[in-house]
């Protein structure tokens, strides 16, 4: 008995740490079970999965200014029309609210996907378009060349997104994108390869392409500055279980076969870290005082040695460990670094001593850690440095030697020439 109560209380803790309560938006039903495998391995993991269609007059993301989901997805590529209060702008403050949204598109993609897209720096391309590579398509291929094998050398290069590396390639089949080149929160994914394009498989090529080469994205991501994650698949298909268990060879001579393809651990992986599984950092507790003292004092004086120290943790598995990076920077500011110097680990914390600089005025120990993949770490506490007392200065100082001696030698002079004049009789002239 007492056992059954512990795997409750941990199954509850594991739900309340995962904040899973996530709506997925269909174009049908069906997709429930043709994309089974991910959606289980989702409820494996203690989220909440309320399906509904996507036009579903009973829709609401938003009730009384508050969210009722943690997470959205959306796979339902070919909606015209959000059913419900939602729609793009509800999406957009779902998103500046700090929700997550995984969107799976198809080459039957409609305007709602595109525009939101666009508000994330993605432009798809047109409906009944889709990638096409006829240098890298699979032996099922039916002769569009749209069954796209996508190499993992195209995958970035963060394990926190895309899972370890392997040496699966990826099914996809589905419509390309290409990413606003002055959005720098947009992540290039997966992209196509260098002899892929995306336009209408049953059409001749008479105008240059929506998307070329490596500009072709299959995956997109996008972090927010608010640490809101979004994540554009181009292929609802990639997420299905058919991809999951396919095998997957190029139609190319002497290409090697394989029996799974990478869809499963790269979708798992992404949903990870959209979902906010992965790659989340958090301040703990923050430390500052003189070397030698235990308090941090109401002002530091100028030259003052210190130790700052940050503990910094990582969510993994639903617990807070420590975070191990080498990379960590402190920067002691006033209105522009005055000391920038790595945070060492000590322990279970990040510290380093440093000597503050000979100007006063109101400073901050500021910690702004952005990696790939990792949400926005900042930290700020603000201190203030003043002048030393009246009664700190030294009574002689070093470099000013030369100048004692020359105001010393000059009253010696003074003295010496004093008593020469007044003692010198001058001679009596004789005729």
């Amino acid at each position: 008995y007492r056992a059954l109560v512990f795997l409750s209380l941990v199954s509850m803790l594991h739900c309340a740490l995962a904040d899973g309560k996530t709506l997925v938006l269909l174009d049908n039903l069906n997709i429930r079970d043709t994309h089974s495998i991910f959606f289980r391995s989702l409820a494996d993991r203690g989220f909440d999965l309320t399906f509904k269609t996507a036009d579903d007059p009973s829709l609401s993301l938003i009730k009384y200014g508050q969210f009722l989901y943690d997470h959205l997805i959306i796979f339902s590529p070919s909606v015209e029309d959000f059913g419900g209060n939602i729609n793009l702008e509800t999406i957009t403050s779902f998103i500046d609210g700090g929700g997550n949204v995984l969107v799976a598109a198809s080459s039957d993609i409609g305007d709602p996907l595109r525009e939101l897209g666009s508000e994330c720096g993605i432009e798809f391309d047109e409906e009944k378009t889709a990638v096409i590579d006829h240098h890298n398509y699979d032996v099922s291929d039916p002769g569009e060349h749209t069954l796209i094998v996508a190499d993992p050398e195209n995958l970035l290069k963060a394990p926190t997104i895309v899972g370890k590396p392997t040496n699966k390639p990826v099914l996809f089949k589905g419509v390309g994108m290409v990413a606003d080149p002055e959005n720098p929160l947009v992540l290039d994914i997966l992209t196509g390869s260098s002899t892929s394009y995306s336009f209408f498989p049953d059409r001749p090529i008479t105008q240059y392409p929506h998307a070329v080469g490596k500009n072709t994205l299959l995956i997109a991501g996008l972090q927010a500055r608010n640490n809101a994650r979004v994540v554009f698949s181009g292929s609802l298909d990639f997420f299905s279980d058919a991809f999951f268990n396919s095998g997957v060879q190029k139609a190319t001579p002497g290409s090697q076969r394989h029996e799974r393809t990478g869809n499963m651990e790269l979708a798992e992986a992404l949903a990870r870290w959209v979902f906010k599984e992965a790659g989340v950092l958090r301040v703990g507790a923050v430390a500052h005082h003189r070397v030698g003292e235990a308090d941090p004092p109401a002002a530091y004086t100028i030259t003052d040695l210190v130790e700052y120290s940050v503990v910094i943790e990582m969510l993994l598995e639903g617990r807070w460990v420590p975070f191990d990076g080498d990379d960590i920077q402190l920067e002691f500011v006033r209105i522009d670094p005055f000391v920038r110097t790595y945070l060492k680990k000590n322990g279970g914390k990040y510290s380093v001593q440093f000597k503050l600089p000979d100007v006063y005025g109101v400073f901050q120990f500021k910690v702004d850690y952005n990696r790939l993949g990792y949400t926005h770490l900042y930290s700020s506490t603000q201190v203030s440095v003043r002048p030393l007392q009246h009664t700190q200065y030294e009574r002689f100082i070093a470099s000013a030697y030369p100048y004692y001696a020359s105001v010393f030698s000059m009253m010696a002079g003074l003295f010496l020439f004093s008593i020469v004049f007044l003692h010198m009789k001058e001679k009596e002239k004789t005729d």
